[in-house]
This record gives structure tokens, sequence and C-alpha cells, in this order.
């Protein structure tokens, strides 16, 4: 992780007691954290917010899916590491995010040195 700045990561995650964990594992980092309620607004958040470092991305939403926000996001900006993160893990979920263009995946319930871990690795 570079010493210059903070990192800045999106985390798209329906459920705010989700999102409230994956940000307190995160505060570890001292990053910017931004929180996206559905795949529309990971979008526009992404779109807004030119410096994101890293995306938590729940495949499960209301509006707009994580599969598909992923395929948006990878379109526009192929290099911003995306993490797939999902309660529902079947066997061919993992093969599903990598698919759309997610980089790695974390199965609910998450452990949090298994977030930091996947954290640190795509903010080096």
């Amino acid at each position: 992780m570079n010493d210059k700045k903070n990192p800045v990561i999106l985390i798209a995650e329906d459920v705010e007691s989700n999102f409230l964990y994956v940000k307190a594992v995160l505060s570890k980092l001292n990053a910017n954290v931004f929180w996206a309620k559905n795949g529309i607004e990971a979008v526009d958040i992404c779109e807004k917010e030119a410096a994101m470092d890293l995306v938590f991305m729940d495949l499960q939403m209301p509006e707009m899916n994580g599969y598909e926000a992923t395929r948006i996001l990878k379109k526009k900006y192929p290099n911003l590491p995306i993490i797939a993160q999902t309660a529902f893990a079947m066997s061919d979920d993992r093969e599903k995010a990598l698919d759309a263009g997610c980089d790695d995946y974390l199965a609910k319930p998450i452990k949090s040195k298994d977030l930091l871990t996947i954290a640190e690795k795509y903010l080096k």
C-alpha cells in the first residue's frame, strides 16, 4: 500500500450490517470508504470518484446485481480491482463472479483476516 494517500474503497452491499462489518474491518487500513446499496449506485460512485482503489461487490443486490455492475465497471475501468462477496456460495458462484470480471472472491460470512489479506493484496 502506498504511503502517499489513504486507499479509496467502495463497498457495494445492500445489507447495512454487512456494510458496517466490512467498513469496521477496513478501518485498520485508514481507508476512505464509500457505500453503494445496489449495482446502480456502485457504478455511479465509481464514475464520480475517479480515485477508487478497490471495490468489494456483493453479487446479490436489488435493482442491479453485482455481476452486471462488475461488467460495466470493468469495461470502463479495466484495472480497478473488484472483489466479489456473496452469502450464496454455490460451487459455480466463484466461476460466475470471475467470468463477470471480478478479480477475486470472498464467501460470507467473511473472516476479518481474509478480508484484510485480500484488501492488502490488491492495494499494493
